[in-house]
């Protein structure tokens, strides 16, 4: 019984790694993610598209909203973090600190919900992609995969859904709606947006000029 369980470990673990490298190639034939999608709607909306089609307005919306110090950590922002902590140890609304390599992991290679043990991988794969893959990588995995919209994955998907255009010709203002909406997609929405949405879009417009692609 041992070497059997020894050796379903190993095939689990060999299975993982070949993914892992594998995925620095190419996206994810499918994820947990979007498998919910399409249960949840009825629909799996998405278009894997390359890096360099995506244009740079969305790449630096989605930065400025999510993880503004992406080029700069190595996947973990520890400051982001702490304040998350502080933050929801007042009571208010529960804040994430999670940064846009630690979220790829999760929508890649897990599933979403909080737990200790799903948390647990998350920081495994975390490290590892942002020491196999890289920031370019991690980025476009990122913004192919994520959910934007009821069914709606991928920022291709999402531009066509919204503002029915490919997403390397968004302007500044299309491509901070879009990232105005995560990390709750299901909620919001850019067509009819809330006096909260239109705070955030606002604020992610400004927030754009402090990011630069590396």
């Amino acid at each position: 019984m041992w070497k059997k369980i020894k050796k379903l470990i190993f095939i689990i673990i060999l299975a993982n790694i070949l993914f892992i490298f594998w995925g620095k190639f190419f996206n994810p034939p499918i994820t947990l993610t979007q498998i919910g999608g399409l249960i949840e709607y009825g629909k799996l909306d998405r278009d894997y598209i390359s890096y360099d089609e995506m244009g740079s307005n969305v790449k630096r919306a989605v930065i400025a909203s999510e993880d503004q110090a992406f080029f700069d950590h190595n996947g973990f922002d520890y400051k982001a973090i702490q304040k998350a902590m502080v933050h929801n140890e007042q009571g208010k609304k529960l804040r994430g600190g999670s940064t846009i390599s630690q979220q790829t992991a999760k929508n890649i290679f897990l599933w979403q919900g909080r737990s200790y043990i799903r948390k647990g991988f998350e920081a495994i794969y975390t490290f590892i992609i942002e020491l196999v893959w890289g920031k370019d990588v991690i980025l476009e995995r990122y913004l192919n995969s994520i959910e934007m919209g009821r069914g709606v994955f991928g920022v291709e998907a999402a531009s066509q859904y919204y503002f029915n255009k490919k997403s390397i010709n968004l302007t500044k203002s299309e491509a901070a709606w879009i990232a105005a909406i995560l990390p709750n997609p299901a909620k919001y929405d850019p067509k009819n947006p809330s006096a909260y949405l239109n705070k955030k879009h606002n604020w992610i417009l400004r927030q754009m000029n402090n990011v630069t692609l590396k």
